[in-house]
């Protein structure tokens, strides 16, 4: 269900929203790997989750993509910003940018930074594509950023080891420390 959801958002708003210039421009090698980025990252942070049976995790990435995805779609079609080659008005803000920076955002808050940092410098090389293309102007990219991490930072928890407990119990004046652990 939830991989429904977002690859329709991806195409609904990647694949007529941001190409309707009605001369197509060159696409350059950097903007080919920033496109791929823009479908890995995301597709490869949800599908993790359900690897390492974090259900949990899962919802609270597509509820964060979600909302990444509704503001950015929203200020789309309300800013009409013109992109900086001129191919049609829906620059601001960046949509590449704010869906990479949400997969490493939630990555960064639910598993730690030492396995968040492949997919920052994978979202950092994705917005700076997005300029060298000229899609984008650094105040897109920016504004994307600040989306991506920020409905990152609303639904995304840590996450914790479910097979490990310590417990302590104190009865009539007897003390007692517990450790779980589960196979």
């Amino acid at each position: 269900m939830a991989i429904t959801v977002i690859f329709t958002l991806f195409f609904s708003q990647y694949a007529g929203a941001q190409d309707t210039a009605i001369t197509k421009p060159v696409v350059g090698t950097t903007q080919k790997i920033g496109d791929v980025i823009l479908f890995a990252l995301p597709v490869a942070t949800l599908g993790t989750t359900f690897i390492i049976g974090d259900n949990q995790g899962a919802w609270q990435f597509t509820k964060g993509f979600l909302l990444t995805e509704a503001v950015t779609y929203g200020l789309k079609v309300s800013v009409n910003k013109q992109r900086p080659d001129r191919s049609n008005d829906n620059s601001f803000p960046s949509g590449h940018t704010s869906a990479v920076f949400h997969s490493a955002g939630f990555i960064h808050r639910r598993y730690g930074l030492k396995y968040a940092l492949p997919a920052y410098a994978l979202a950092g090389f994705t917005a700076a594509s997005r300029i060298d293309s000229k899609k984008h102007d650094i105040l897109d990219v920016a504004a994307g950023t600040v989306i991506g991490l920020g409905s990152s930072l609303l639904f995304t928890t840590e996450y914790q080891q479910e097979h490990m407990e310590l417990t302590y119990s104190n009865f009539e004046g007897s003390h007692m420390v517990g450790f779980k652990y589960k196979f």
